[in-house]
């Protein structure tokens, strides 16, 4: 089996910036497709003829379809060459939201959001792994990080100005620009991204197998932990907001959105040789600043400092996570891992929106502090125990690698995929 990389693999080269720019790009398209009806339910509702709240379940039919699909799409479509559906995910996006700039009717309307989930659980599923793959194995880390900064974007710019955007030209124009934003991205992937084969069947792991491979389920069980803990505070802000004496909800939103963006930019920098490190000290953070709003809330400095805090250690957490995933399967095995994260991921947002919602039924919103405390717990108690395999000091796939001798060798190396020794023939100056 031939091993074929791009020049940017080549250990010491600089990163491959043009393409993992376009890929971030993709995580941003994907993250303002699902979250922008949020802002628009006012101007969306009168012309499709219903009540705010069915707006509201356009978001909802996004992540259950993503929900849904991750898993079997993603086992479906292994196979393929990775850059074509790649490029058939985001021009998903663009018929989806093509649909929802013309529809005249609301069931329309969320067929075309359920398209847009399936496509985003499949683009979700290939990003990290994608990223991984393009650069060497000591630089995969900075390599996602700047993938998943989309999502920072997206959140703390990308949204409010599709909003804004809506505002000034009608929200079908807002949906029609992120159609053309989605095409226009297919165009640059293809120029500026490489592309990577398929797994070939005779060496797909199954799905039951990657997900008991040791380091997985740690990994995954940090993503729903933290999840839930932080969509019980974020879903319900603004009743705690209120409960605190604090009226001004759109402050703390773009106080943690800001911060966000400083918390990618610290992972960027830390997360290659510090990884384990910098996720205990996150986790630790958000569970410090959850005490914080717990006992505390009413002072207001201390509210707003916190949540800034919150930004910043919840703004590198996702990166650092699925980085985790990655080295415990290996780049070859991240789409169907990230798959199963995509899941729990979704698993962890909508349970604690449920859970905070109960919490604050029955008890009032000074109780979601305390509901969501738990839970990031358990995340730092799983991150602190997974030493081992999921979250180790010295990451095997950051270790020192021997230089490529200068001409063609071959040399026999074990396939974790079909679990016999493989014969690759590596050519010199080509990685693996």
């Amino acid at each position: 089996m031939s091993v074929h990389s791009t020049p940017s693999q080549v250990k010491g080269g600089p990163l491959p910036w043009s393409g993992l720019l376009a890929l971030s790009c993709a995580a941003f398209t994907a993250v303002m497709t699902e979250l922008l009806p949020a802002g628009l339910l006012p101007a969306m509702a009168p012309p499709l003829g219903v009540g705010e709240s069915r707006i509201g379940y356009l978001v909802t039919a996004y992540a259950a379809a993503s929900f849904l699909a991750a898993v079997p799409l993603t086992t479906a479509l292994r196979g393929l060459p990775r850059r074509p559906v790649l490029c058939g995910a985001l021009l998903g996006f663009a018929v989806s939201n093509t649909l929802v700039a013309l529809s005249p009717s609301y069931p329309l309307t969320f067929a075309a959001r359920l398209l847009a989930g399936a496509m985003g659980g499949t683009l979700w599923a290939m990003l990290a792994g994608y990223a991984a793959r393009m650069v060497p194995a000591e630089r995969r880390g900075r390599a996602i990080a700047v993938v998943l900064a989309g999502i920072t974007l997206a959140l703390s710019l990308g949204v409010p100005a599709g909003t804004a955007l809506a505002g000034a030209t009608g929200w079908r124009a807002a949906f029609g620009t992120l159609a053309v934003l989605a095409v226009a991205l297919v165009g640059w992937i293809r120029l500026r991204v490489p592309g990577f084969p398929g797994e070939p069947a005779h060496a797909r792991v199954p799905l039951t197998r990657v997900a008991l491979r040791p380091g997985i389920r740690p990994v995954l069980s940090v993503t729903l932990f933290l999840l839930l803990g932080h969509q019980v505070m974020y879903t319900y802000v603004a009743p705690f907001a209120g409960h605190a004496g604090y009226g001004r909800t759109g402050l703390l939103l773009a106080v943690f959105g800001t911060a966000t963006v400083a918390g990618i930019w610290v992972t960027g920098v830390l997360i290659d040789r510090r990884l384990r490190g910098t996720l205990l000290v996150a986790i630790a953070l958000f569970t410090g600043v959850l005490l914080v709003l717990g006992l505390a809330a009413h002072a207001h400095p201390l509210l707003v400092g916190a949540v800034a805090v919150w930004g910043v250690a919840f703004g590198g957490a996702p990166t650092l996570i699925q980085t985790a995933l990655v080295d415990a399967c290996g780049p070859a095995e991240a789409d169907v891992a990230t798959s199963l994260q995509t899941t729990v991921y979704n698993v962890g947002i909508a349970a604690g929106s449920l859970t905070g919602g109960v919490a604050l039924d029955v008890l009032g919103a000074g109780a979601l502090p305390w509901t969501a405390l738990p839970p990031a717990v358990l995340a730092l108690a799983t991150v602190a125990a997974g030493r081992r395999y999921a979250f180790p000091r010295l990451r095997r796939s950051a270790a020192p690698e021997p230089d490529v001798p200068a001409g063609p060798v071959r040399v026999a190396v074990a396939c974790a995929a079909g679990d016999h020794a493989a014969r690759r023939s590596v050519a010199g100056g080509e990685g693996g």
